[in-house]
């Protein structure tokens, strides 16, 4: 077995338990969680400020688009979970193909999100429109963003197997956390926009 098959070393102090990452994102992803919860704190209060617009409004969204995103983020996050684990056995072609996968689904929910504003735009649900479009769309749009950085979380992960030099578990580890935060953030949005009535 060569070095660049070797598993990766979790830490320096061996096979002590430990949460995965580096601390610096789990504070990212508590700031990130409290932003979100504030968002949607305000959105649920809105609603109840006028329920009949915001029911009428959201009947108008696409629900199997929304369930097909839903589905395949955690697609994605089942998929950086192995990533992770290939990372960890030392399988590192493994890992990269599971690493591509990812970006692939990433691609696939930001195809399938256009598509979804471009006919809601075409319907005439705009920005303006209305209190919960522009909930909506404040809310996706940001979560966009948020995907779109993570494709350069995506870019370091690779970059992170494709050399033995490079290699750190605890990098791949940060990148895929920061992608799981996208995962369950999607998931929230999901259930107030799309589902809760």
């Amino acid at each position: 077995m060569t070095i660049s098959e070797t598993a990766l070393p979790a830490t320096g102090a061996g096979s002590t338990r430990r949460v995965p990452g580096q601390p610096d994102m789990w504070f990212f992803v508590l700031f990130e969680t409290l932003l979100f919860t504030a968002y949607l704190g305000v959105y649920l209060f809105n609603r109840t400020q006028h329920p009949v617009l915001f029911l009428h409004a959201q009947a108008q969204l696409h629900l199997w688009i929304g369930a097909v995103n839903t589905i395949i983020l955690l697609t994605s996050s089942w998929v950086i979970a192995r990533c992770v684990e290939e990372a960890r056995a030392g399988r590192f072609r493994s890992a990269l193909v599971k690493a591509y996968l990812t970006a692939a689904c990433g691609v696939a929910f930001m195809g399938f999100k256009v598509s979804e504003w471009v006919v809601e735009i075409h319907a005439g649900n705009t920005f303006t429109s209305n209190d919960f479009f522009s909930y909506y769309y404040f809310l996706t749009a940001i979560h966009f963003i948020h995907l779109l950085i993570g494709f350069v979380f995506l870019g370091v992960l690779v970059y992170q197997l494709r050399s033995p030099q490079r290699r750190s578990q605890i990098m791949v580890e940060t990148c895929a956390t920061y992608w799981h935060t996208l995962d369950y953030l999607w998931i929230l949005i999901f259930a107030l926009l799309y589902v809760v009535r």
